[in-house]
């Protein structure tokens, strides 16, 4: 699979020169991102706002956000430079498993190292140093681009002005880890799969397209399913909802990586802002939230079962400047890409 197919035409590409070090202690060479940007740097370089994507997306944000860009709306690039990167470890541009590991001429597969949403945001850093952008706004992100914000804001509180988490957790839960895991051993049991090593003429669509299947029943809600579909039957005399569960996991396997998804989704289980971090005088998940001290937007989505509203109300409590808000949609956890009109107002507003 070629993944520059999918890859826009305006996407840039930045080479590291030096080696990157991941939290882990491996260290990885050759790094390079991928990134699109949109705007202009101000003199100060203080005009940055930064958009972390989800877990299959790109940096190709205008397209999957794309009620929110322009005149008078949330990402304004007549006033704003507004940066989004491909993370680390994913498969559209950005070094990850689909990536040629030098030491052995091939795709590093599963042989590339664990990494963390911390090593995606320092990343992310080195790419803004590059680019001249001195301090960011805002660091904006839904679902694992949300785990990305609250760490920019523990990591790099000097550079970031304000945050905005959207459907999102300061932490995995057991519901997510379980639900990832469960997505995992789909695609291990693919008989392509073998190891990770896949067959050239016998690519691994089966498990991948299951594992999507099963975590778009989770990105919706029962009213989103029930309104769209009910019980109807497609022309192929089937239920609706089964076809179109089956053509959003044929469609994954032709843009994205079995690997890649093992690889993000095993980093969105170690999320946890806490994790060997201590703040002094204080210690514990709590304490470490109590410590942002930027302005925060929590956004909620009501009918989220994936990252169900308890947790951005924790979140509100906890960071000492947040407010939540709430995006109320029949759509779940997508709804941040669905209602992006609604979306578009509570970031204006904010």
């Amino acid at each position: 699979m070629i993944y520059s197919d999918f890859i826009s035409p305006q996407t840039q590409f930045y080479q590291l020169t030096v080696p990157f070090q991941l939290e882990g202690g491996e260290t990885l060479t050759g790094v390079q991102v991928a990134y699109r940007t949109w705007g202009q740097l101000n003199a100060q370089g203080d005009n940055g706002v930064l958009i972390c994507h989800a877990l299959t997306g790109s940096a190709d944000a205008d397209d999957w956000w794309k009620p929110l860009f322009g005149s008078g709306k949330a990402f304004n690039p007549e006033h704003d430079f507004i940066v989004c990167s491909n993370i680390l470890g994913s498969c559209y541009g950005t070094t990850g498993p689909t990536t040629i590991n030098p030491t052995t001429g091939k795709p590093y597969g599963v042989s590339f190292p664990e990494i963390t949403i911390r090593d995606m945001v320092h990343l992310q850093a080195v790419l803004l140093e590059y680019l001249g952008v001195q301090s960011l706004r805002l660091v904006i992100g839904g679902s694992l681009g949300g785990m990305q914000a609250l760490e920019w804001a523990l990591l790099y509180p000097e550079k970031v002005k304000a945050i905005a988490p959207i459907a999102v957790s300061g932490r995995h839960s057991a519901w997510c880890i379980g639900l990832s895991e469960t997505q995992r051993q789909a695609i291990y049991a693919d008989p392509n799969w073998q190891g990770g090593n896949y067959t050239l003429d016998a690519p691994p669509n089966q498990g991948l397209a299951v594992a999507r299947m099963m975590a778009m029943s989770t990105y919706r809600s029962w009213d989103s399913f029930t309104i769209r579909f009910g019980r109807q039957y497609d022309a192929s005399e089937q239920f609706a909802i089964t076809s179109y569960l089956q053509h959003q996991g044929q469609k994954l396997t032709e843009r994205f990586d079995a690997n890649t998804y093992i690889t993000l989704t095993h980093v969105m289980d170690r999320h946890d802002v806490a994790r060997d971090r201590t703040v002094p005088n204080l210690s514990g998940y709590e304490s470490v939230l109590r410590s942002i001290q930027q302005p925060t937007l929590v956004v909620a989505i009501d009918s989220d079962i994936l990252y169900p509203p308890v947790e951005q109300q924790e979140l509100a409590n906890l960071i000492p400047n947040a407010q939540l808000a709430w995006l109320k949609s029949t759509h779940g956890h997508d709804a941040f890409l669905i209602d992006m009109d609604a979306l578009n107002e509570i970031l204006i507003s904010f």
